[in-house]
Parts: structure tokens; sequence; C-alpha cells
């Protein structure tokens, strides 16, 4: 299994370019928790802490696609690095300025979220111009998707590290500066600095062009609902079964899924066309839904949830390769934001949802929210899968020495964006 991943992290740039997007997305993983945990040391409600979260989440959502754009327009350096110093500079001003006065703190956490660099969409842009084989840039999407569920798994952690040894002020402070360290070790890279996006039809709509990448944004928005959901309908079922450690081990118990799900779906090759596979894995992540109404011991039920979450990552992984398909050329980093702007509007959308249904109904409903959001999400695939398995764009052959130790011109994969 490691073999195939192993082989993805030695090819040149591969690893500096997998870390530093990680460690360049840090303050956007841990941004919520160090919002709420700043606020509430300033003496803030937790009304104020939830609102300036939210805004920082919308602004970040809204951000994405436009400077995805702007990457496709302008190449990586020119707008990932400025766009990581901004997004630090804003939060920085929210640290040390606190929450008064209010509109400036709004306003900071809007800048920071607004300008929160696309590094995610630009990896996924940077592959297969990395890697030789079509294959592999397969393996790294996901590989991708489950360093993301690490990032956000250990992210937290470090931001409570940061509080317990210094502040939450320091929090902030910390975490910003290490993203844009981050976001600086991929734009100096080789790769990054020679990228450019493929030749591109002017069009006002850009990515949003393509009935394809529509199909899969109307999907992953209710996959979002469904894992937002979830983090809330496991508020009253952890109060009912042990409290915060009860919650903590369910979320955990999420990520675990996704992390070993993801892991063994990259570790091998998948025959077959992959609009028809994400038809199934989205089936199953739905079904892998269900059991959460059963509601069993605390035990049992984050065993449900490592189940529930088994299918989030190689879904993610297999829509990478369809948003590679789709995105109309000269779009593909826009394309990939687009897919982190549904994901986490849809996420927003299921944690405002399940509130309402969980006073109503209890945490039963709310657990039955994920299940119809899943389910809906299957449908649209189903309904939209002749669009989804449209003949992609056709591979061309890129050369290059930047693989080649000896400097010699290597063909090799490329989904039509050419390094």
């Amino acid at each position: 299994m490691a073999a195939g991943y192993l082989e993805i992290l030695r090819a040149r740039h591969a690893a500096r370019l997998l870390t530093g997007t990680l460690v360049g997305r840090l303050p956007n993983a841990t941004a919520a928790i160090a919002i709420v945990l700043f606020v509430r040391a300033e003496g803030g409600t937790y009304s104020l802490a939830g609102g300036l979260a939210a805004v920082y989440g919308v602004a970040n959502a809204v951000g994405q696609p436009v400077l995805g754009r702007l990457v496709d327009l302008h190449g990586q350096p020119r707008v990932q690095f400025p766009s990581a110093v901004l997004s630090a500079l804003a939060m920085a001003v929210f640290a040390f300025t606190g929450t008064d006065p209010l509109p400036l703190a709004y306003a900071a956490v809007a800048g920071a979220g607004l300008f929160t660099p696309p590094l995610e969409g630009g990896l996924r842009a940077l592959w297969p111009s990395v890697l030789r084989r079509e294959e592999q840039v397969h393996t790294a999407y996901a590989m991708d998707a489950v360093a993301q569920e690490v990032m956000f798994t250990v992210g937290p952690l470090l931001v409570t590290l940061c509080v317990s040894l210094w502040s939450a002020q320091a929090a902030l402070v910390v975490l910003n500066v290490i993203g844009v360290l981050g976001a600086l070790s991929v734009v100096v890279s080789p790769p990054s600095r020679a990228w450019r996006s493929g030749p591109r039809e002017a069009h006002w709509l850009g990515a949003l062009r393509s009935p394809g990448l529509l199909a899969l944004l109307g999907a992953f928005l209710f996959v979002g609902i469904a894992l937002g959901s979830i983090t809330v309908a496991s508020v009253p079922y952890a109060d009912e079964h042990g409290g915060d450690a009860v919650y903590g081990w369910l979320m955990a118990g999420i990520g675990l899924g996704a992390l070993v799900g993801g892991t063994v779906y990259g570790a091998r090759q998948w025959a077959g066309e992959p609009a028809r596979r994400l038809q199934v894995l989205v089936g199953f992540l739905a079904v892998c839904y269900l059991p959460l109404t059963l509601m069993p011991g605390a035990v049992a039920m984050t065993l449900l949830m490592v189940l529930a979450g088994v299918f989030l990552a190689p879904v993610i992984a297999c829509a990478f390769v369809l948003v590679d398909r789709h995105a109309p050329a000269g779009t593909v980093t826009e394309a990939f934001s687009w897919i982190v702007t549904t994901f986490t509007v849809g996420a927003s959308v299921g944690t405002g949802l399940a509130g309402p249904v969980v006073e109503g109904g209890g945490a039963l409903w709310g657990f039955a929210v994920p299940a119809v959001a899943g389910g809906v999400s299957w449908v649209v695939l189903l309904a939209t899968g002749r669009v989804l398995a449209a003949p992609a764009r056709q591979a061309v052959v890129a050369s290059s020495s930047e693989n080649d130790p000896n400097r010699a011109a290597e063909p090799r994969f490329s989904s039509g964006d050419r390094a």
C-alpha cells in the first residue's frame, strides 16, 4: 500500500509541494477554533465568536474562486504569496486590536478569509506537471485528500498547544506566520514558478461554464451539508452519553474513517469510468450515514462514525479527477477552488439546517439529515451521469527536464495545463 505513495513522494519537488501546501493552509484549517478561543479570552460572547468565525468562512468561500481565477491568469507566485501576506496581516490586525471596535474586528477577519491563498487548488493544478503518469496524478489526489484529514485533525491540537504555552493572541499570529512561510515554500519552487495555465477562452463565467463542473458542484454541496449536519447532531448525542469527551471521540472517529478510506483508495489503480465510480462511492457514503440514526452507546457510535467517514476521502479524490477532466482550458485552479467553496458553503448550510432540526426532533432527526443529504447528492450524480461521463480533454505530452536528473526531455502526462 505504501509503495504507491512513496513513489509519489520520491518524485522531484512532490514532497516539498505537498508539505508547503499543508503548512500554508494551516491558518485556514485552524481559523474557526483560533477565533473562538481568542474571542473567549477577550471576554466576548460565544455568539460574537460564532459570528466572527462565520464571517471568516463566508469571505473565504467568496475569495477562493476569485483568487483561483487570478492564479490562472497571472501565475501562482504573483497571487499566492501576496494574498497569504495580506491574509496574515489582516488576522494580525484582529489579534492586536481585539473585538473593540467591533466593525474593525469583522473587517479584519473578513479580510483574512477573503485573501486566503488558493493553495489547495494550486497544488492540484501542479500535480500533472510534477508527476509523469496519469495514474500517479490520481494517486496524488487521493494522498492530498488524506493529508487534508491529517491537517484538520492536527491543526486544532496545534492551536490549543499555542494557547496553553503562550496565549490565544499568540496562536493567531504564530499560525499565520507559519502559513506565510508554507506559501512561500510553494511559490519559490521551480514547478510553481514555471507553471502556466493553458490558453483560455475569455468568458465571464470562467470555470462555471462547464456543465460537468456544475454537476459536481451540485453534488458536493449536499456532501458538505451532510458533513456539517453531523457536527451539530453529535452535540446533543454527546450530552446524553458522556459530554465533551464523547463529542471529541465522535469527531475523531469520522476523521479516522476518512484517513483509512482515503489511504486504501489511493493505494491502488481503479479501472473504469471515474464518473460511474463517483456515483458508487457517494452511494456508499449515503448508506453509511444511515446507521448513525440507531444512536447506540458511545463506543459503538464512535465505530459507526468511523464507518461514516470511510468513503469521504475517496469521494473527494475521485471528484478531483473529474474536476481536472471538466475544467475548461485555462481554468483548472479556479475549478478546484470552486469545489473548495461549494464544500465550505454546504457545510455551513448543514450546520445551520441541523440546528433547528435537532431542537425540534432531537439527535435522531439530526442524524437523519446527513443520510438524506447524501442521498440527494447521489441522485444529483445519477441525474447528471451523462454529462459527467462526457469525453475527457485529451492528455498532452509536455516536454520538460523538471523530473529528469540528466535534464533530458521526458514525455509525461499533463491534464491540459502545461508547466
